[in-house]
């Protein structure tokens, strides 16, 4: 019986990493201070999307001139970067989502938050906070001084359904019957 578990276990957890996805954080080329022109790009960006626990951000800078730190609301607020709760540096910087709730980040660099180089996102029952319904269709990108980076294969936006595809559940599915007779 306890091998049933394993594979049950096995199963749910390669069906959660199916349906996580993977956000470029604001959908630009890299992760910096805004621009005149769009200094809420952050902001803006975060109510485009429906996160997840299971989801991830990638903040991408260059690693000598930057970093991404996380903070509470109030050093959010207050863009204090003393004491965070996270700090990230190597200019490639993932973040998973383990939790519901607000999260909060900020440039680890001096004077960088103050400029509103700053990100709030709600996870799960918190961001029902925000109806999409109140918010533009497209949400505006600016590109930045670092040239392109090479877009992934698969779209960063949310997928409406909440299964894995067809032949991938098959797969785990045919995956756990072959473990079960063996």
């Amino acid at each position: 019986m306890s091998n049933l578990g394993w594979y049950l276990l096995c199963t749910f957890q390669l069906i959660l990493v199916v349906n996580s996805l993977e956000y470029k954080v604001g959908d630009l080329n890299a992760w910096g201070v805004p621009s005149e022109v769009n200094p809420q790009v952050y902001n803006k960006w975060s109510k485009y999307h429906s996160f997840k626990i299971g989801d991830s951000l990638l903040f991408l800078y260059p690693p000598s001139q930057d970093s991404v730190i996380q903070v509470t609301e109030e050093s959010y607020k207050s863009c204090n970067i003393k004491d965070p709760i996270l700090y990230m540096n190597n200019g490639n910087s993932l973040f998973n989502i383990s939790g519901d709730g607000n999260l909060y980040f900020t440039s680890g660099a001096a004077g960088h938050c103050e400029k509103r180089q700053k990100l709030q996102i709600s996870v799960g029952l918190a961001a029902s906070a925000t109806s999409p319904s109140q918010l533009p269709d497209t949400a505006p990108s600016y590109p930045t001084v670092f040239g392109s980076i090479p877009q992934p294969p698969s779209s960063s936006s949310s997928s409406s359904s909440s299964f894995p595809p067809f032949p991938l559940f098959l797969s785990a599915v045919l995956g756990l019957l072959i473990g079960l007779i063996m």
